[in-house]
């Protein structure tokens, strides 16, 4: 079993920038891949990026060019920058591990952005 934690997220002002870490344990984060999902309020639950084993990135277009996701090996972490946030970035924030048939998931982190 994969554990995650999410941390970082917090309240900026339109235009700020955060850091999301997601740090795993039971698994090395290497070997899974990682994605960021949001959910912001009334909304379902969205992919925001994706990191493979082999390194390769996916965003959403809505946040290409201003987020980033990222990994640290050897902290078995895996990060998310968020630059030029907006508004409607606002949400709670999970990471989750692949693993076979599966994903495994945070328990989220809060980012809110004012207007």
């Amino acid at each position: 079993q994969v554990q995650l934690v999410e941390s970082g997220g917090g309240l900026v002002q339109d235009g700020g920038s955060l850091r999301l870490s997601c740090a795993t344990s039971g698994s090395a984060i290497s070997m899974n891949d990682i994605y960021w999902h949001r959910q912001a309020p009334g909304k379902q639950r969205e992919f925001v990026a994706r990191i493979t084993t082999g390194g390769y990135t996916y965003h959403t277009n809505s946040v290409n060019g201003r987020f980033t996701i990222s990994r640290d090996n050897a902290k078995n972490t895996v990060y998310l920058q968020m630059n030029s946030l907006k508004p409607e970035d606002t949400a709670v924030y999970y990471c989750g591990a692949e693993k076979g048939a599966l994903i495994y998931w945070g328990k989220g982190t809060q980012v809110t952005v004012s207007s």
